[in-house]
């Protein structure tokens, strides 16, 4: 129930059309991703938050809609960043999308900072989102203050075979089926305008999500194997590297990313703090209160995702309970 109330919650999401350019950025050659930019009046002078949504989401999910009119009403930029092929973008790349593409992620930063003159850039993202967010932080390594002022990520699989494995229970049949229906439906259109790439052969047979990234996703991501995708991509491989601030947001009841990825060893880094919850689902995390301030709401990790960047700031750039 926590897990899906924010789906359907209805709810006022008050981002101006007037404030939001589409923007198209080229990540690699032939291969561009769609964003959606909120500017203050004046951007170079406000920190920028890069929102990532998860997988099978987009720039329109109402998480990452919530946490954009928060950031921006807080004086914040925000771009909502869509993964490749989603959000309406199949038409920008011939590739997929896969949880190793940070480099993407740096790419759009790299950008806004060079040519729109921007710096002091948060990265948020939810479930695949932050573990993208993470990767990217780590392989920055000491490095990273040049970049990023920090990082949140809610829900996180840092561990991308234990998430799969996860997703695969029985109690998960629902989550899995999900994904897989929306996965099939972009390899079939991506079969149509690129057949030369995507064989649609055995899709029919693909009944899990394990299954679908051995044949699609780690072939098209130079990885081979679901098994080499999930060690190589996994952001737990990198976060001991994550020099600047970092808040990992995540529930003991989270039936998607079981809470001991979080208690292996993954946290001794000192500029991750981790802000674990008993309840909360998979980036659900609906208060039973709505919290006192004009902008927040009972969609705690949303209101946490802008806290963490407003205190990271007025710290100057001090991790959070270090």
């Amino acid at each position: 129930a926590m897990t899906l109330a924010p789906a359907f919650w209805p709810r006022r999401l008050n981002l101006a059309s007037d404030s939001c350019q589409e923007r198209v950025f080229q990540v690699e050659s032939g291969v561009c991703v769609l964003t959606h930019c909120h500017f203050q009046k004046e951007p170079a002078s406000s920190a920028t938050l890069l929102i990532l949504h998860g997988l099978e989401g987009s720039s329109q999910s109402p998480c990452v809609l919530g946490a954009a009119w928060k950031a921006f009403c807080s004086g914040l930029n925000v771009v909502r960043m869509n993964f490749r092929n989603c959000g309406g973008s199949m038409h920008l790349t011939p590739t997929l999308y896969n949880a190793g593409l940070s480099g993407d992620v740096l790419a759009v930063l790299h950008e806004l900072k060079e040519k729109d003159g921007l710096k002091d850039f948060f990265i948020a993202g939810y479930s695949l989102g932050g573990a993208l967010a993470l990767k990217a932080a780590g392989e920055l390594g000491s490095t990273a203050s040049d970049l990023l002022a920090g990082v949140c990520a809610v829900s996180p699989p840092v561990d991308l075979s234990l998430a799969v494995d996860a997703i695969g229970l029985r109690s998960n049949f629902m989550y899995e089926q999900w994904f897989l229906r929306t996965l099939k439906e972009k390899i079939r259109e991506k079969a149509r305008s690129h057949p030369y790439l995507y064989d649609l052969t055995g899709l029919a047979a693909v009944t899990t999500l394990r299954q679908f990234d051995d044949a699609y996703t780690a072939p098209a991501g130079g990885y081979g194997t679901a098994e080499n995708y999930y060690l190589r991509a996994s952001a737990a491989a990198v976060m001991d590297r994550i020099s600047v601030p970092t808040l990992i947001i995540a529930a003991q009841d989270d039936p998607l990313v079981p809470f001991s990825a979080f208690q292996s060893g993954l946290l001794e880094n000192p500029h991750i703090k981790l802000l674990g919850t008993r309840h909360g689902g998979h980036a659900g995390f609906v208060h039973r209160q709505i919290e006192r301030s004009p902008l927040f709401d009972r969609f705690w990790a949303e209101n946490r995702i802008v806290t963490f960047c407003l205190e990271v700031m007025s710290l100057g750039g001090t991790a959070l309970g270090s």
